[in-house]
């Protein structure tokens, strides 16, 4: 049973579709509240004409929505180094080296089927579609 959970998990693309996941939700709300409740602060300390707006600067003076917010996108840089980081090293590099040691024969890779399953399975096809249509399904049970 573990095995075949582990021959799903290492075809197609599934750690890919992990990994935007993990990227997509929780894991990102997690490093959004760090580094708006940590990074930010400290970026924002470092100046500007508002310490609430922190750092930046409007473009026009009296108009606050033209504020250009270079500490926000500092953060959004921030945010995305660090869960790009944590990816990386939890899940990409670990899934390389698994490769690396099926590639060099020392852990078994994915079961693929064998010819004789493959032959089975096309003939069941063929079965189904004989419901359809009854020339393909007397052939093929005339032949069994």
């Amino acid at each position: 049973m573990l095995k075949g959970f582990k021959d799903f998990l290492m075809r197609g693309n599934v750690i890919e579709l992990a990994v935007a996941v993990v990227i997509g939700t929780a894991f990102t709300a997690i490093v959004t509240a760090f580094t708006n409740g940590l990074i930010k602060p400290l970026i924002n300390a470092i100046g500007g004409s508002d310490a609430a707006k922190g750092l930046g600067f409007n473009v026009l003076r009296d108009n606050d929505s033209t504020f250009l917010d270079f500490g926000g996108v500092i953060n959004a840089a921030i945010n995305f180094v660090i869960v790009a980081a944590v990816v990386y090293f939890l899940l990409v590099l670990p899934m390389k080296k698994i490769q690396e040691r099926r590639k060099r024969g020392q852990e078994e890779g994915p079961s693929e089927p064998t010819d004789v399953e493959l032959l089975t399975e096309i003939r069941d096809l063929l079965r189904q579609q004989s419901g359809s249509n009854g020339q393909v399904g007397s052939r093929a049970e005339s032949r069994d």
